[in-house]
């Protein structure tokens, strides 16, 4: 079984990322064969400082091995350093309808919240049916608000397939349904592009504030919270809690008595624990980025290998050799 997953290094990662996508890759790379790609090609469509660019890519290696990725048995590369991707994707674009694009989730959302559109923006499905089916994946593990791009993958894949013969591996979304969709400090979905986001490595004084401001409703501590498990902080703590803690909590909300403040604070203190040891060794892998920077380069080698033999079977099968 071959496992793929990107992630853009558009800015600092946060829980969102890390329950979403980062956790439950790292978890799969026991079992099979696992390839992780920082996704820079995509952040294109909205980053346009190339000095952010590079830290944030640099930044995006160390989060992964921090929290335990093992690039031994995993393939962490950077996007840019394969470029067959770019040249499948073009391969793609040309049977890709129109249609299947413009009913993309992600694109209309990002359009609705005025973000500036671009071809990039428009078109980037088909480069991540490129990143995908260039590695003959087998399993895509995705939140559920990502579920459709894998969908969108395989309906290109069977229309290459059916116009040129059987050329590629027709993957299949990993969601796990407890962490469908992480919510950010105002309700929302958590996204940097809504600005709502809890980092995973942030400072500490920034992050507790950013915990504290967390939307809720005007109901005094006193007053009974029957919809205790739609709270977001409560959400939230599910993830970075003991069940047996967050379950306590929940039921003290709901009862009475228990206040947003003394909520908040939870939240912070068990977030903050849950991630001590990973901050500990990204100290340690921020001392050696040299390290860091090999284990890229080593993993883009070995990403190469898979993805010019899949580049050219495609090419092949199109008539382009």
């Amino acid at each position: 079984m071959r496992i793929l997953s990107g992630i853009q290094p558009s800015g600092a990662l946060h829980l969102g990322n890390y329950f979403g996508m980062m956790r439950p890759a790292i978890e799969l790379q026991n079992q099979g064969d696992a390839y992780i790609f920082i996704a820079d090609y995509h952040s294109m469509t909205s980053l346009f400082d190339a000095a952010q660019r590079r830290r944030n890519t640099m930044d995006v290696a160390l989060d992964f091995l921090a929290c335990g990725l093992d690039a031994q048995r995993t393939v962490l590369f950077r996007q840019s350093d394969v470029p067959e991707h770019c040249e499948l994707t073009w391969l793609l674009s040309t049977i890709t309808p129109m249609g299947l694009l413009e009913r993309c989730h992600s694109y209309k959302d990002k359009v609705a919240h005025g973000i500036a559109v671009n071809h990039g923006l428009f078109a980037y499905p088909v480069l991540m049916a490129a990143d995908i089916l260039i590695y003959d994946s087998n399993v895509v593990p995705v939140g559920r608000d990502q579920k459709q791009h894998v969908e969108v993958t395989r309906d290109i894949a069977i229309k290459f397939n059916e116009t040129y013969g059987e050329t590629f591996v027709l993957p299949e979304p990993r969601i796990r349904d407890e962490v469908a969709v992480v919510p950010g400090t105002d309700g929302q979905k958590m996204s940097k592009s809504y600005g709502n986001t809890v980092e995973i490595f942030g400072d500490e004084k920034a992050q507790r504030k950013k915990i504290m401001s967390i939307v809720m409703d005007s109901r005094t501590p006193q007053e009974p919270k029957p919809d205790a498990d739609q709270n977001s902080a409560i959400r939230l703590l599910k993830l970075v809690a003991p069940a047996a803690v967050a379950d306590d909590i929940e039921n003290r909300l709901r009862a009475g008595g228990f206040g947003y403040g003394d909520l908040k604070k939870a939240l912070f203190e068990h977030y903050w624990n849950f991630f001590a040891e990973a901050r500990a060794r990204r100290r340690e892998l921020e001392a050696n980025l040299d390290h860091v920077e090999a284990t890229l380069r080593s993993g883009a080698e070995r990403a190469r290998t898979v993805a010019a033999a899949t580049l050219k079977r495609a090419r092949r099968a199109c008539g382009l050799e």
